[in-house]
């Protein structure tokens, strides 16, 4: 058990240390919501954050995109924020455009959706936040 732990924190650092773009899908324009908090503070750590939701125009000083195929440049990592019966397509998409990693924040658990991203060579987290694994990351690096 210990080991797929391990695993799993090794996937999670790597994503997040490889990445330079990462797509939010499902940004919210409100600052009270955890997806506007998130992206934020990735924005912040130097990360380009674009937002995907097709009900806005601009979050962040971010032009947003309806869709991750609209998105006119390469994507790293997909951070989706959605409900797990809504994730699917956006796995789909990410995939279309190749993006090399799906991250689903905490609550958010789609295993099939998940399996096929990873057959076609994508790696997925599911259930976890981006800030808080960058925040221990952030912490374990310092001497």
């Amino acid at each position: 058990m210990a080991q797929i732990h391990d695993d799993q924190i090794t996937l999670k650092h790597r994503m997040l240390t490889e990445a330079r773009t990462i797509a939010v899908v499902g940004l919210s324009p409100r600052e009270d919501r955890d997806s506007h908090q998130v992206a934020r503070y990735l924005q912040a750590h130097g990360y380009r954050v674009i937002p995907v939701n097709p009900l806005v125009e601009e979050v962040l000083g971010e032009k947003c995109y309806p869709s991750l195929s609209a998105v006119p440049e390469p994507i790293d990592l997909v951070d989706i924020f959605r409900r797990s019966k809504d994730v699917a397509p956006v796995v789909d998409d990410a995939i279309a455009i190749g993006a090399r990693g799906v991250w689903m924040q905490d609550g958010i658990v789609e295993p099939a959706a998940a399996a096929k991203a990873e057959a076609a060579g994508i790696p997925v987290v599911m259930d976890d936040c981006t800030m808080r694994v960058h925040r221990r990351m952030s912490r374990a690096a310092k001497p």
